[in-house]
């Protein structure tokens, strides 16, 4: 790849792509044009560090993808603990290990959990260093156009001090998340809509020690612990909505009432402190936006989300990026038509989620481990490699087809 950066764009002028939001799919998705040579702007409406609603938990897809830039080393230094097992308790079923990935020369398939404000300006500084442009505090209010209905053109963005200002791109991308407002302006077309399934929650625990991930689930409810920064663990509650929505405004006695119904955590949680406030929500969709029309891209939860129960937004945010810079750079060097080097990532994009979509829409649910998924359980119990295999999948080291049959992970 070539790493040479690419010198800064200044607002008001013509450059390659305008990228909206630089968490986790905007920086990486930056960093990777601007070491091709590519002129990029970064909007941003926070300042960073800042934190965001998030699972924290980056699965090996996004470790992958985090070692093959070159920033894994550093994720490493900020002190954020490695995640060496699994634990997974079904009420009375339970397995635990160390998960494996499907290159055995690897070992352990080790995932980490940081916290958004280290993660996010982690990846901003990457996009800075590659030679991406990145203004902070700045909110992208509209597209352009030159006519009419016809092709994006840029952006139009205001700044705190309600100053305006607009840039000119071939290319601008909606990394701007659920609430996108590239696909609000664009009138993205919703592919599929299941809606919101459950509510989370979470909040951060001092005191309470937990060796990896660990995971309990019973019918309408899933409880889910890793460490992160400082000394600090994330307690996180899937549950039914109609039960989030009865806590009402006392979303901390609630928050307290639900831990305690997990036997297998619930002494231990008590045992220890709560280090901040319950956050959550009981609106999270789970949908596909069309990704891709003239002029315009969507990546990461603006383009694709689904519920958190899968912990899986920051890796296919990363892995958005990734195929996202390679279709753009078709485009930009007029390897491939734009339609269709963008045709070709909707199309990745969509193959390489469908079967955890449909997963994590079950598992959203919250009726508890179904046929399919117990049995594997119960098989691995009694095999440490099929173990590893299992705990593998769970950690986004393996596919879901390996160990699941398609009866556990539906169809879309």
């Amino acid at each position: 790849m070539n790493t040479a950066a690419a010198q800064p764009p200044s607002p008001g002028t013509e450059v390659d792509v305008v990228v909206v939001g630089a968490r986790c799919t905007g920086s990486p998705l930056a960093m990777l044009l601007a070491r091709q040579g590519h002129r990029v702007l970064v909007l941003e409406r926070d300042r960073f560090p800042s934190d965001t609603m998030s699972t924290h938990w980056v699965q090996r897809p996004g470790i992958e993808r985090l070692a093959r830039w070159g920033l894994l080393d550093a994720l490493a230094d900020t002190g954020c603990p490695p995640l060496e097992r699994i634990s997974l308790d079904f009420g009375g079923l339970a397995l635990s290990g160390a998960p494996t990935s499907d290159d055995a020369a690897t070992g352990p398939a080790v995932t980490y959990a940081p916290r958004r404000t280290v993660l996010d300006r982690l990846l901003a500084d990457a996009a800075r260093a590659a030679g991406a442009e990145l203004r902070e505090g700045v909110t992208v209010l509209d597209v352009l156009r030159e006519a009419d209905g016809g092709p994006v053109s840029g952006v139009l963005a205001g700044t705190a001090d309600g100053g305006r200002f607009t840039v000119r791109a071939r290319v601008v991308v909606g990394a701007d998340g659920r609430n996108s407002t590239v696909a609000r302006a664009v009138d993205a077309p919703v592919l599929v809509d299941r809606g919101p399934l459950a509510a989370t929650a979470y909040a951060y625990w001092t005191g309470l020690a937990v060796d990896g991930v660990e995971a309990h689930f019973r019918p309408g409810s899933g409880l889910s612990m890793w460490p992160t920064h400082e000394g600090r663990t994330v307690v996180a509650l899937s549950l039914r909505r109609e039960a989030f929505r009865a806590w009402g405004r006392d979303r901390r006695r609630g928050y307290l009432d639900a831990l305690a119904g997990f036997p297998g955590a619930a002494g231990r949680i008590a045992a220890a402190r709560l280090a901040g406030p319950v956050r959550g929500a009981a609106g999270l969709r789970n949908y596909y936006r069309q990704s891709h029309g003239p002029g315009w891209a969507l990546a990461g939860d603006a383009g694709h989300h689904k519920d958190p129960i899968a912990a899986r937004g920051i890796s296919d945010a990363f892995t958005d990026a990734e195929n996202l810079a390679a279709a753009l750079h078709d485009a930009l060097t007029g390897k491939l038509p734009p339609d269709r080097a963008l045709a070709r990532y909707q199309a990745r994009r969509d193959a390489g989620s469908a079967a955890m979509f449909e997963f994590a829409c079950r598992q959203a649910a919250l009726t508890g481990a179904d046929e399919h998924l117990t049995t594997a359980v119960r098989q691995a119990r009694e095999d440490p490699v099929a173990a590893g295999r299992l705990l593998g999948v769970f950690a986004g080291a393996r596919r879901l087809d390996e160990l699941l049959p398609r009866t556990a992970q539906g169809t879309r």
